[in-house]
């Protein structure tokens, strides 16, 4: 029974199928199955899976999202049964995510973030519009690791310097790394606001990410 409901488990995320997904959680539950292992033997591992079909060309981005949303369902199932301490362990890290203050453009930080949740990063979206404060303020609060700002327009993306010296003005800059992404911007222009890398993608940024998290 136990290989069906894995088998389950996973289809329901290959199948984009968030009523199935939260059918299989609960008949896990029910099975006495131990719900960490669901997590990190089964919908990690198929998510992560998603991510590289992407890479590669071989899903499209709605599938993606579609597969996501699937996963989340059968989490949201599981982790009641789940002690907070090894939903911890089974996040590789927390991410702070957002658009720029006066900036309303998502379709760049939609997709990263994506990205990151297939490859196992907790992300906290703050959405559009943000100041650079609630950057700040929401890594404290959650325990984030890591903060990521992006821009679409020239103009906005000046403010990205503002959440570096908001770290700095709050004595907490050694605590985070900042990593600044968008159309108008550079490598160069986004050390130059207090980066500590840049990703010019959604691919890149994943990468950078990983790279951060192992300092």
């Amino acid at each position: 029974m136990e290989r069906e409901v894995r088998e389950a488990l996973r289809n329901s995320v290959f199948g984009y199928d968030e009523e199935g997904a939260e059918k299989a959680a609960r008949k896990w539950l029910e099975l006495k199955l131990d719900p960490y292992q669901a997590v990190t033997e089964v919908l990690t591992p198929a998510i992560q899976e998603m991510g590289e079909r992407f890479e590669k060309g071989e899903a499209f981005l709605p599938e993606l999202i579609m597969a996501t949303d699937a996963m989340n369902a059968a989490v949201k199932v599981l982790e009641k049964e789940i002690s907070k301490e090894k939903l911890e362990q089974a996040r590789k890290g927390r991410i702070v995510i957002g658009t720029v203050k006066g900036d309303i453009h998502n379709i760049g930080k939609n997709i990263v973030g994506i990205m990151l949740k297939t490859a196992g990063f907790d992300v906290i979206d703050l959405g559009v519009d943000v100041e650079a404060s609630k950057f700040v303020d929401e890594a404290e609060k959650s325990g984030a690791q890591i903060i990521m700002a992006s821009a679409l327009m020239t103009f906005t993306a000046s403010q990205m310097k503002k959440i570096a010296e908001y770290l700095e003005m709050e004595k907490v800059r050694g605590k985070y790394k900042l990593i600044f992404g968008g159309g108008p911007l550079t490598e160069t222009w986004a050390r130059e606001m207090g980066a500590d890398g840049y990703a010019p993608d959604a691919l890149k940024a994943v990468e950078l990410v990983k790279k951060l998290m192992e300092k």
